[in-house]
């Protein structure tokens, strides 16, 4: 079967570290055109990860017929108008997390996408991983009873002020980042959505993009989930649940290594154990079911009713710092 190709909109470091290498192992995807305001920085990447064209503009590689879909890892702030712009070019889109800076920019992304018979979805590859499989299958078989709790942590050092993270009008900040991802683990553990949320956040005194956040969200019943994020301190990682049947904790929930097991430490009344699931690399996996779901005409791996759902408790933590106060996840 001939592989779908593939146009990239960015020389991204998050691909060339991450995703490049792993997607010379897949069936369904090339990495087939690259694209740069700047043309020596375009060609150059694309010779170091055997793209086949270089374009100098956004706008052509989405001009190019020769595209079957695009992966989009620019920046937040550009998200939602080069989301619109492949579906006006035709163009699937895999786009990286969020899909806008806010819950009304991802409604508007996905609902045009949407009409124009596009499909679209955000890029979470943490779900595709053999052991978040796992770890839902042992929640929704019952091991763990009730789900009452969960705690997340994600944190990494990026002082570098020139990097997009650390830019407020590119829509930098940790909330957005990887308060994403804890939000994400704890509305999949908890299989529901939160009704209202508290967060305490720290702003950097130049840049004033969050650079810290803690949050408690209330899932109702007594069930609520804190998580602790932060882009200047220690990197480090780990989700944990707790239920009135037992806990479990994913070792290394977000950035796992595609050359090494995943991890899950489970306690139930029968004891305790250590899970191990299969080598697999969570990028390969996610790239590929995009281009399946492509292939076969089916509906996205992950709904874009996911997306939206999970921004809108960010757009939640960020009123609730503001405000000082419990605030209500708004419906959308």
């Amino acid at each position: 079967m001939e592989k779908l190709r593939m146009g990239v909109l960015g020389c991204s470091t998050h691909y060339a570290l991450r995703i490049g290498i792993p997607l010379k192992s897949s069936l369904l995807v090339e990495p087939y055109a690259v694209a740069s305001r700047d043309a020596g920085k375009a060609q150059k990447y694309a010779e170091s990860l055997n793209f086949t064209v270089a374009y100098d503009s956004y706008d052509k590689l989405l001009a190019d017929p020769q595209v079957d879909f695009v992966y989009c890892p620019l920046p937040n702030h550009l998200h939602k108008e080069y989301i619109k712009k492949a579906a006006d070019a035709g163009k699937p889109i895999l786009c990286e997390k969020p899909l806008g800076l806010n819950a009304r920019e991802a409604v508007e992304a996905a609902e045009y996408c949407q009409k124009k018979g596009i499909l679209l979805m955000e890029a979470f590859m943490y779900r595709f991983h053999p052991q978040w499989i796992r770890a839902a299958e042992i929640i929704k078989a019952g091991e763990l009873g009730k789900i009452m709790l969960t705690q997340g942590i994600f944190t990494y050092n990026n002082t570098n002020p020139a990097n997009i993270r650390n830019i407020a009008a590119y829509g930098g900040g940790g909330i957005l980042d990887i308060g994403c991802y804890t939000v994400s683990t704890a509305r999949l553990i908890h299989g529901t959505e939160p009704q209202g949320v508290i967060c305490k956040l720290l702003r950097d005194p130049v840049s004033q993009v969050d650079i810290q956040a803690s949050a408690l969200l209330d899932f109702g019943d007594g069930r609520t989930s804190s998580f602790t994020i932060g882009t200047q301190i220690f990197p480090y990682q780990k989700v944990f649940a707790l239920g009135t049947g037992g806990s479990l904790t994913v070792e290394l929930p977000f950035n796992m290594y595609g050359d090494c097991p995943g991890q899950l430490s489970v306690s139930t009344g029968v004891g305790n154990r250590l899970v191990e699931t299969e080598i697999a690399d969570q990028y390969l996996l996610e790239f590929d079911a995009f281009a399946e779901a492509l292939i076969n005409n089916t509906g996205a791996p992950i709904p874009l009713s996911d997306a939206i759902a999970n921004m809108a408790v960010l757009d939640a933590l960020f009123a609730s710092a503001a405000s000082e106060k419990w605030e209500p996840v708004q419906k959308q």
